[in-house]
């Protein structure tokens, strides 16, 4: 009798051991879906800010792009504007040099 208690005991402690290292993993397992879900969370607000970064930028390049493009006209009008008003001091120039007469008569 001793023997059938103690064989008892055991396959009952057995039992009690499988059964909680078996729910003891299922929990783990769920702690670490939970986790990891957390994370994928962060990163995929980190990822959605760093978009939304990258789109600003581009937007604010293609401002910047336009802002040249209005610049180099600006220059180029203001070369031909600086261009003509040297012929014109150059006409000048000549004006003053012959005494005030016309080359051109």
């Amino acid at each position: 009798m001793t023997i059938e208690l103690a064989l008892l005991f055991s396959g009952v402690s057995v039992a009690a051991a499988l059964f909680f290292g078996i729910s003891n993993l299922k929990r783990n397992e769920e702690k670490d879906a939970r986790e990891e879900a957390a994370q994928m969370t962060t990163v995929i607000v980190k990822l959605e800010t760093i978009s939304n970064g990258v789109f600003e930028i581009k937007s604010e390049l293609s401002a910047v792009k336009e802002d040249v493009k209005e610049n180099g006209e600006r220059l180029i009008r203001c070369e031909e504007s600086v261009k003509q008003a040297h012929k014109r001091i150059d006409a000048c120039e000549k004006f003053h040099k012959n005494g005030g007469q016309d080359e051109r008569v």
